[in-house]
């Protein structure tokens, strides 16, 4: 099922990520400065762009997870951390939940799309609609602080008798729990002395974090939705034109960052050559509008770590 990939098709675009970083972050914060000190119709523009740039972040972010932002390990930590806190939101977090998505990608604890006929559908809809209209990315950072302040909150009775969540936060060691807190501080003294030195506004903060949070969190499932309910090929290639998936680091080979999630996303086209697409991103993104569906096929089991660290 799984290719052996030569050393080029491993390399890191080290520099590469290191500039789309430094300049992700200026940019961002500018637009920020900016947002402040302009009338409400411009931060509404302003927070287009931002929008769209946060969503390149979020795919910088992902590569950290990965380890594959930069070869050095201190340097992919150090820089994913501070993307992270553009986000906002613990690398650490992400990163044990983003394993946790890889290793139970389609099985009943990631089945956001579908509903078996004994789930209550008025729950099912509540769900799919909240992560379409912007409720995911209000949770991230919500998580975030609370598995910081008090790791037992996540594990009480409604986050574990929630299917979708029974085993997102299972895999958190003492020591990671410890990073969380770590990086959370850190993550709060990076926006106070953002703050001070900028002289941001939390009316403009709000517009272009809501904007982001809507944009980020209704294309989330995207690449996922209604796909076959396989732990590594549960996932679309989907087509899109050269901007977009400049935009999306080619994020839209979901699929094939499934098959190889240790590779570089320079490298997946050249993985998924001689593939053709499933569908159009904008095709799918108007089917997730439509709502969840009926499903009564069963679900995948869930790799152990062990099998997504297995990979190539």
């Amino acid at each position: 099922m799984f290719c052996v990939l030569n050393t080029a098709e491993k390399n890191i675009p080290a520099a590469l990520n290191l500039l789309v970083a430094a300049s992700l972050i200026v940019t961002a914060l500018f637009l920020l400065w900016l947002a402040s000190r302009l009338p409400l119709p411009a931060s509404l523009v302003i927070g287009l762009l931002f929008a769209m740039l946060l969503l390149t972040n979020y795919q910088l972010i992902h590569e950290a997870t990965h380890g594959l932002l930069h070869p050095s390990p201190g340097v992919n930590e150090s820089v994913g951390m501070l993307l992270s806190w553009l986000f906002p939101v613990s690398l650490t977090l992400m990163k044990v939940t983003h394993i946790v998505h890889h290793c139970c990608n389609r099985s009943d604890h990631e089945m956001f799309d579908c509903y078996y006929p004994g789930d209550s559908r008025i729950l099912k809809y509540f769900q799919w609609y909240g992560l379409l209209f912007g409720l995911w990315w209000w949770l991230v950072p919500v998580g975030s602080l609370l598995l910081a302040l008090n790791p037992r909150w996540l594990y009480s009775r409604p986050f574990r008798k929630a299917r979708t969540t029974t085993r997102l936060f299972d895999d958190f060691s003492a020591r990671e729990i410890r990073r969380v807190r770590v990086e959370t501080v850190f993550g709060l003294l990076f926006w106070v002395l953002a703050f001070q030195l900028l002289q941001l506004e939390w009316s403009a903060m709000l517009i272009l974090y809501g904007m982001f949070g809507f944009n980020w969190s209704t294309r989330q499932y995207v690449t996922h939705a209604f796909s076959p309910r396989d732990v590594i090929n549960g996932a679309w290639n989907l087509r899109v034109g050269r901007l977009h998936g400049a935009m999306l680091l080619n994020g839209q080979w979901d699929r094939v960052h499934h098959q190889h999630p240790h590779v570089s996303w320079i490298h997946l086209p050249e993985l998924a050559r001689g593939k053709a697409f499933d569908l159009g991103y904008w095709q799918q993104y108007r089917r997730l509008w439509r709502g969840p569906r009926c499903c009564r096929e069963k679900g995948p089991r869930c790799l152990p770590r062990q099998g997504y660290e297995g990979l190539s």
